[in-house]
């Protein structure tokens, strides 16, 4: 009877399986990995093991609510579900501006509101009301470092306060509206977005002029995962042969065909130094790929990666590559995704999980399916009519085309001979070319696009606006530009102060000063970011200017200055600042590789350190005899016990333990012949310079002082 109790107690692997969602497959990995001895999906399951299952994945449905609850609490309240109406999304950014304006009147002490200013009036730098400053944001972005320059502190105190809050950030990293208002909050100020003092130029989409686009799909991971492979396999190209270090060095934008769908695909690089790089193809993408190597698992920069991703509320597929090789695990995978709060579907979770081979094409296909099948749910709608509107991927100085810049255009249709802003920067589209380089006539929605035309080089996640003529655009421009001088040459005046004082109340930092030149905007900023986190002991380099194009006279004479070095990362050296750097003696380093500067510039930070002075212990010696040697004076007898006895080496006299005399040896003999080292086990003769009372039975500790460099 007992025995009939117990089985009718225990379920079958199927009937667990279909209670909780998950495979038989799955559920046998789950119980493997709680410690129960299950081998096959036959198997019965015991009360126990059903207890340790529900516990289990409660723990990890709790992990994805408090990770929910710490984004809400960074974030505020977001919508539990991505908008599903352009319309819909357009309601909440007005209901924003409204609560903005609202706060601002109450600001006012119930003074009337000012009408809007028109772009051609010059808005004030600040407004102080109520004892709190406005800072006046061009464009409705900045960067933590133009943050920190407009307030007047050090970028690291903006990044460590945004850490301090939950808020994982760069130098350059670009901020929006809502993380600049908090942050402002917290320094004391209150802002006003450029938006606001210009006329908005926003106008309603039509329900009938949407139409379905193609999803925007950034392929993310850690380094050498198969990022770029997955792509050349996608692609029917080869961009990693290209590639030094076969690391994707810059953010490239992809169209492909699959089944009679676009989808477009954005490769951001995977080394670390890349973050900011990374955070920004989050920010415009609707789909991120998660490319986990099957053989190595989760790594540092797939987390990294899993967290840009949820920062920007993009749904995450994992592709799980290299399947084809031996050591492949693609079951550990998934656990350990699951840990990181990414449930497969088959264990009752949301996440698509498609095991590929970048390298055979083993289902790509699948892949390229699930994206769709993704897109589809996300119903991703926009209109190609009206004026463009889109965001700036990437931005470089090309030699026969001057500066351009990658735009992925997001609403509206980009023409050529049409008048545009990108953030502070004005320009007209004089060509247009595709992935492949040819030239094109126009780009709709989701289209990325190579530009040429701009005045200057735009900032990479700017904002790309196309306006009706060129007098309206410029107006934008100048408008934006006045606000972001005016800003910074406040911000940069206040620091500059707090930097004497600093020195003045602590003495000098040691710093070098470098001078970064790249080939494009997004290595430049990255570059940059890594620098400004790099420090060994006290000393750290100090970032004196960083840009795009060629190595110039200026950049060399702004070095020799502040006695620096110029760093060059994939770009060339013009002949004249050539010349001109042998004639000052300035230094200029040339890479190819990220990982190749970064290690010279913290060899270049070792030698500005100042050497620490450390004893460094030789060996031991015993007084056997003492010998008086006419016109030489005393020499010691002696037994090496361990270690080895230098000539020169600096010697400590110990007798009964006590040392009684510190010194050098000045002669070193054995069988009357100088020697330079005698090792332990041998005899020797010893001379003390400056000591003649030594007697036997004395101990010599051995010792020389040495120059160490703490890192």
């Amino acid at each position: 009877m007992r025995n009939k109790d117990i089985d009718k107690s225990q379920k079958k692997i199927g009937d667990l399986a279909r209670k909780y969602g998950l495979s038989n497959t799955a559920l046998v990995s789950l119980l493997q990995e709680l410690g129960f001895d299950i081998k096959s999906p036959k198997a019965s399951v015991t009360p126990e093991m059903e207890k340790a299952i529900k516990e289990k994945l409660s723990k990890v449905r709790n992990q994805e609510r408090q990770l929910l609850e710490r984004k809400k609490k960074i974030w505020g309240e977001e919508e539990e579900e991505k908008e599903k109406k352009v319309a819909k999304k357009k309601r909440e950014r007005m209901k924003a501006e409204e609560r903005v304006r609202k706060t601002l009147h109450e600001m006012e002490k119930g003074h009337e509101r000012p009408k809007k200013k028109k772009p051609h009036k010059k808005p004030k730098e600040e407004v102080e009301e109520e004892g709190r400053p406005i800072l006046i944001i061009p464009g409705g972005r900045l960067t933590v470092q133009e943050f920190a320059k407009m307030i007047g502190v050090e970028p690291v105190e903006v990044v460590q306060k945004a850490f301090s809050m939950g808020m994982l950030v760069t130098i350059n990293q670009a901020l929006d509206e809502e993380s600049l208002t908090i942050l402002a909050d917290e320094f004391g100020y209150d802002v006003s977005f450029e938006e606001e003092m210009v006329e908005e130029r926003e106008e309603e989409i039509e329900e009938g002029e949407l139409e379905p686009r193609p999803p925007v799909v950034a392929v993310m991971g850690h380094v050498d995962h198969g990022k770029t492979t997955l792509l050349d396999y996608i692609r029917k190209s080869h961009v990693a042969e290209n590639e030094f270090g076969q690391i994707t060095q810059h953010i490239g934008a992809y169209q492909v065909e699959y089944e009679g769908h676009k989808i477009t695909f954005i490769d951001t690089p995977g080394h670390e130094a890349f973050t900011a790089m990374r955070a920004r193809g989050a920010q415009v993408t609707d789909i991120v790929i998660l490319v986990v190597a099957a053989n190595e698992g989760v790594k540092e920069q797939t987390v990294e990666a899993i967290n840009h991703a949820k920062s920007a509320r993009v749904p995450i597929i994992v592709a799980i590559n290299k399947i084809d090789l031996p050591d492949a695990e693609p079951e550990r995978v998934k656990r350990e995704l699951s840990q990181q709060g990414l449930i497969p579907e088959e264990w009752g979770g949301d996440t698509i999980m498609v095991e590929v081979s970048a390298k055979t094409g083993q289902n790509v296909g699948e892949l390229l399916e699930a994206i769709l099948i993704k897109a589809e749910e996300l119903e991703l709608r926009s209109t190609s009519k009206g004026l463009a509107k889109g965001v700036i991927l990437e931005s470089k100085l090309d030699k026969g085309k001057g500066p351009v810049g990658t735009v992925l255009v997001q609403r509206g249709t980009l023409r050529m001979r049409d008048y545009f802003v990108a953030g502070t920067v004005f320009g007209r589209v004089r060509a247009m070319y595709n992935e492949n380089g040819e030239r094109i006539q126009e780009a709709g929605p989701s289209t990325p696009v190579l530009v040429q035309g701009f005045e200057e080089l735009p900032e990479v996640g700017d904002k790309f606006e196309v306006y009706e003529s060129d007098n309206e655009a410029k107006k934008v421009a100048e408008e934006r530009r006045a606000i972001k001088k005016q800003q910074m040459a406040r911000g940069e005046s206040i620091l500059i102060l707090k930097k004497l004082e600093e020195r003045i109340k602590s003495g000098e930092l040691k710093e070098l000063p470098v001078v970064i030149k790249a080939d494009c905007r997004g290595s430049a900023e990255a570059i940059s970011d890594s620098l400004a986190n790099m420090q060994v002991k006290d000393v750290k380099p100090y970032i004196l200017y960083a840009g795009v194009g060629a190595v110039t006279e200026g950049d060399v004479e702004l070095t020799y200055t502040a006695q620096g070095v110029v760093l060059a990362f994939n770009t060339n050296i013009d002949p004249r600042a050539r010349e001109k750097a042998k004639e000052l003696g300035v230094t200029i380093k040339v890479y190819r590789v990220i990982y190749d500067l970064l290690e010279d510039v913290e060899k270049m930070l070792k030698g500005l350190i100042e050497p620490v002075l450390k004893e460094v212990e030789l060996g031991t010696v015993e007084v056997r005899q003492v010998f008086r040697v006419p016109k030489v004076g005393t020499v010691a007898g002696c037994y090496v016990l361990n270690g080895v006895v230098r000539r020169d080496a600096k010697v400590r006299i110990k007798r009964e333990g006590e040392v009684i005399y510190e010194g050098k040896i000045s002669s070193l003999k054995r069988f009357k012949e100088d020697v330079r080292e005698v090792q332990a086990g041998y005899e020797c003769g010893i001379k003390v310079e400056g000591f003649e009372k030594i007697k036997a039975g004395d101990i010599l500790e051995v010792y020389t002082i040495e120059e160490v460099f703490e890192v």
